[in-house]
């Protein structure tokens, strides 16, 4: 059985890097993703998550925090890429938080003129970006977006006479009022959706019925940078098909 050892070093180890000009003088820097490792070494849980930027030119390392709440998980990553359209590499970290929902922590950073500015904030986005997802009669359910104003509608009339139950009456009406559940992001990938070299982000929600594990799909929501902030361009919602097997 593995045992704590009261003399282990906790130093921080870089766990991802990537090279890119980030602060804009046409030199490339290295973008790195320090963690203090789990004391059990089979673990791949990372603590104390931090941002390092190594000046190209002056070789100076400068050390950015990510928010307490959101700098512990499992394999933490880096992408370097334009995101704001002004030709120099914007930082988007991803990690996962390793909980029942399969949330991720995001953030992208702009480093121009060695300057740190946070472009974008899980935290806000989850608090701006929530759906309501209601059970209604006759076998449906319906999303809705209040950051967009658009409704989806599922239809559950494949589910299984036994998932059907539980909810409805033989006439097709509820038994009783249900809300289902909609996630923060749990996913947050960089896309250049007009192959111009500029980045968006896709951030992917899981909206789920009874339970997680009764999840209908993903509310996709594609962000493109506005000039002050990432901005919803696309929303879609994509759903699992059944299994007509």
């Amino acid at each position: 059985m593995f045992q704590m050892d009261p003399y282990r070093a906790v130093n921080p180890e870089i766990v991802s890097g990537a090279y890119g000009d980030v602060n804009g003088d046409g030199i490339m820097d290295y973008v790195f993703l320090t963690a203090v490792k789990s004391e059990d070494p089979s673990s791949p849980y990372v603590t104390q998550i931090t941002l390092n930027i190594q000046d190209g030119a002056t070789k100076r390392i400068h050390p950015i925090p990510l928010d307490k709440n959101g700098n512990s998980g499992y394999q933490p990553t880096l992408f370097l890429g334009d995101f704001t359209k002004d030709g120099v590499s914007d930082i988007l970290i991803t990690i996962d938080s390793g909980g029942s929902g399969a949330l991720t922590f995001n953030y992208v950073y702009s480093f121009r003129n060695n300057q740190a500015k946070k472009l974008f904030d899980f935290n806000a986005y989850n608090e701006e970006n929530q759906y309501s997802v209601t059970f209604m009669d006759q076998y449906r359910v319906k999303i809705d977006s209040p950051a967009t104003g658009k409704t989806y509608w599922i239809s559950l009339a494949g589910r299984s006479a036994d998932y059907l139950s539980q909810i409805y009456h033989q006439n097709g009406s509820l038994k009783k009022p249900i809300q289902g559940m909609a996630d923060g992001v749990s996913g947050f990938y960089p896309v250049d959706m007009e192959r111009d070299g500029v980045y968006e982000i896709q951030a992917y929600q899981q909206i789920s019925g009874l339970y997680h594990a009764d999840s209908f799909g993903y509310i996709i929501n594609t962000l493109k940078w506005d000039g002050q902030k990432f901005a919803i361009w696309q929303q879609w919602f994509a759903m699992y098909g059944n299994d007509s097997r």
